[in-house]
């Protein structure tokens, strides 16, 4: 059996009411999340599925900026919202609708290249299939 690489070694910390606080290892940033409102927390956080939606975002405009840089193009400022939808219990994340407001001046080569790179993020290839993930692209020219 491969055994895979070492990883990024992250800690977690319960914290008074619903929370946690968790630390990255390597640089010591923390961030905290509380269970919703729904759930019986405060919702003044990211709840640990909303972080799940903010990932899915973050990857994918990051992987798009990667494979940008390594094909020697400008990718310019993209941004995402993520609408995180839960299902009835037992609770799981049972949608996660993705919108990419695209950057100007793209050919439609490297739009092809940003949408394959965006769907092909490592967090959207790691959900499970059952839950529904479309990524939508928007063009302002």
């Amino acid at each position: 059996m491969n055994e895979l690489p070492r990883g990024v070694m992250m800690q977690g910390v319960s914290a008074p009411g619903l929370k946690v606080r968790m630390t990255h290892g390597p640089s010591g940033t923390e961030v905290t999340t509380d269970a919703p409102k729904d759930n019986g927390g405060t919702g003044l956080s990211f709840s640990p599925t909303d972080m799940v939606g903010a990932a899915l975002a973050s990857c994918a405009l990051t992987t798009m900026a990667l494979v940008a840089s390594r094909e020697g193009f400008t990718f310019g400022e993209a941004s995402a919202t993520v609408e995180k939808r839960m299902t009835p219990p037992p609770r799981r994340i049972g949608a996660l609708l993705t919108e990419i407001r695209m950057p100007r001046g793209l050919t439609p080569e490297q739009r092809a290249r940003m949408e394959e790179a965006a769907l092909g993020c490592p967090v959207k290839r790691s959900l499970d299939p059952s839950v529904e993930a479309p990524i939508r692209f928007v063009y302002a020219d």
